[in-house]
């Protein structure tokens, strides 16, 4: 009975519900934040809970004028706190690689990225403007509000969304396109918080995704650097970075592929007792994601 003598119970609130709550409310939090500084911490999850809020809105909220307004705003500012991101780790991995440098080619360009870095921090705090943020909070309101997560099965609905490689030999822009997809279909099936096989489909893109990620960061520090000193026969950082990047290319490649196929193989429902061997274990750059970036790979010295 409620304290005002009523019997009447309100709608039963489905974990799907209770977790799409949470999402916005987390999205709510580091805009906050974001707005009031920009730390390295509250960049980084803004983005990730961006992605997160574009992947539900895309899917599970009616097409109207706001929906496409709320999704054009959250991918600009989420663009913006990804290159700053980005910066991050490189900078951090770069500090951290330790090559022969006689034409200080690192030096150069740990001092062009931090540069950068400022220059795009400072962008990113003035997009976080009174009105914006105003803006950015009234439209998530709305789709909160329109959002349709009941009568939904979170897991089938992301196993449809997952990217499907074709035969032929995976190219970068298609690994990178597989990436994009498969978090897409992973923030969709974290909804169900109850399922088992939910949560061993998550983790298994989780750990894919993080090694797809570990290779794009060096593939853009590659190119940055190529574009600044010239080719690997120009420059022993160009081909030092180069081959750090075709190495975490083969490496991904297997992964995304080993993990597409498990969670979306017929015994998908055993995925919860694949060992976590079946896929390389998330090194160096994967922790990035979750806190600061971490260290380059101690086999790359020479």
């Amino acid at each position: 009975m409620r304290p005002n003598g009523s019997t009447k119970i309100g709608p039963t609130v489905t974990p799907e519900q209770k977790q799409g709550r949470l999402v916005f409310a987390r999205m709510s939090r580091y805009i906050g934040r974001v707005a009031r500084g920009a730390k390295s911490d509250d960049v980084h999850r803004f983005r990730t809970n961006s992605r997160r809020i574009e992947a539900l809105v895309a899917e599970l909220v009616p097409e109207n004028g706001n929906k496409k307004k709320l999704l054009k705003l959250l991918s600009k500012l989420r663009k913006r706190a990804g290159r700053v991101r980005d910066l991050d780790v490189q900078l951090i991995f770069l500090k951290n690689l330790r090559v022969p440098d006689r034409q200080n080619h690192r030096a150069q360009l740990l001092e062009l990225l931090a540069e950068e870095h400022g220059r795009r921090s400072k962008k990113l705090a003035k997009s976080f403007d009174p009105e914006t943020v105003k803006e950015l909070r009234r439209r998530l309101r709305r789709a909160k509000s329109e959002i349709k997560l009941d009568k939904i099965d979170p897991l089938k609905l992301a196993l449809s969304r997952l990217p499907k490689p074709a035969p032929a030999p995976m190219t970068e822009k298609m690994l990178h396109a597989c990436r994009i997809a498969a978090k897409h279909a992973r923030y969709l099936a974290e909804l169900a918080t109850g399922s088992i096989k939910a949560k061993a489909f998550v983790e298994e893109l989780k750990r894919a995704q993080d090694e797809v990620g570990e290779w794009h960061d060096v593939l853009k520090l590659q190119q940055r650097a190529a574009s600044l000193f010239g080719t690997v026969h120009d420059s022993a950082l160009v081909a030092a970075l180069q081959n750090i990047s075709r190495a975490r290319f083969r490496r991904a490649v297997n992964a995304m592929t080993a993990a597409i196929k498990s969670v979306s193989s017929p015994q998908s429902t055993a995925m919860s007792s694949v060992s976590s061997s079946a896929l390389p274990a998330a090194s160096t750059l994967a922790s990035r994601r979750k806190t600061a970036p971490a260290q380059p790979d101690p086999t790359i010295a020479a």
